[in-house]
């Protein structure tokens, strides 16, 4: 069965489950799932239960779409994503962008736990993802199987980051700016590949985002991602990377990062 055949029993199924039709959505990445706890009225949606729907398998990813409000607004609030290195499939780990644009989003907050290759970042920041540099070799266009798709500028959209900036500096929440390199996984990266990355350009490293951002784009969203720094990358001290580190930086950072991410919701939906 073919992805459009998939995505119309998918969106039927989700469709008899809520009500809820929202402009907005949200990604949670590693250790950030709890924001989905912010919202109110929710329709709660277990991904194990959608026809289709790839099954997250990753600690720190719960696997479930969440529908509510924030004031009164509405908005989906994807709680958990799908990484490459589950599946070695595209077009599974870009499924819920798929749905995502069915169900009607237009716009969308993308986020992540990322390594700091930048020497200036350091765990628990929150960076803003300026652009990022596709270290998976992978393409998000033949996900979508039509040549009618094409980037009109810049994935990340320049007005949603400047807005970002704005918020942050009004609310005086400490908010980096920078490139997001993303990578297959699932090993994290020796500290010669992060001096590569380090020298093309990158400041933070993951294993996500830059084909859903990519996706999201060529779909017509406005896309807007934000990286919570979590470790420092291999390298750039002597500590020894796990992943237990990522989700507990990720839970002391809930609050800040929250906060920084309700009120750009506020804002722009």
């Amino acid at each position: 069965m073919d992805n459009k055949k998939k995505l119309i029993e998918t969106i039927h199924f989700i469709r008899t489950k809520t009500n809820i039709k929202p402009k907005c959505a949200i990604i949670l990445g590693s250790g950030l799932g709890d924001f989905a706890e912010y919202l109110e009225n929710k329709d709660v949606i277990q991904n194990s239960d959608i026809p289709h729907y790839p099954k997250s398998t990753v600690v720190g990813h719960k696997g479930k779409l969440v529908f509510g409000f924030l004031n009164k607004k509405p908005i989906l609030a994807f709680q958990g994503r799908i990484h490459y290195y589950e599946t070695g499939d595209l077009n599974t780990i870009l499924y819920p962008i798929l749905v995502a644009h069915r169900l009607g989003i237009r716009k969308i907050i993308l986020t992540n736990a990322a390594g700091g290759v930048n020497r200036n970042f350091h765990p628990g920041d929150l960076m803003l993802i300026k652009d990022h540099i596709n270290l998976t070799f992978e393409t998000a266009y033949s996900v979508l199987q039509e040549s009618k798709y094409s980037l009109k500028g810049y994935v990340y959209d320049k007005d949603l980051i400047k807005t970002a900036v704005d918020i942050a500096d009004e609310k005086n929440i400490p908010l980096r700016e920078g490139i997001y390199v993303g990578v297959k996984g699932p090993s994290y990266e020796t500290a010669s590949e992060i001096e590569m990355i380090r020298r093309i350009g990158g400041d933070a490293v993951g294993m996500s985002t830059v084909n859903e951002a990519t996706l999201a784009s060529l779909l017509g969203m406005k896309v807007i991602g934000i990286s919570c720094i979590t470790n420092y990358a291999t390298g750039v001290t002597n500590l020894k990377l796990s992943h237990a580190e990522v989700t507990e930086v990720a839970n002391k950072v809930k609050h800040r990062f929250s906060e920084l991410i309700k009120a750009i919701f506020f804002k722009i939906c």
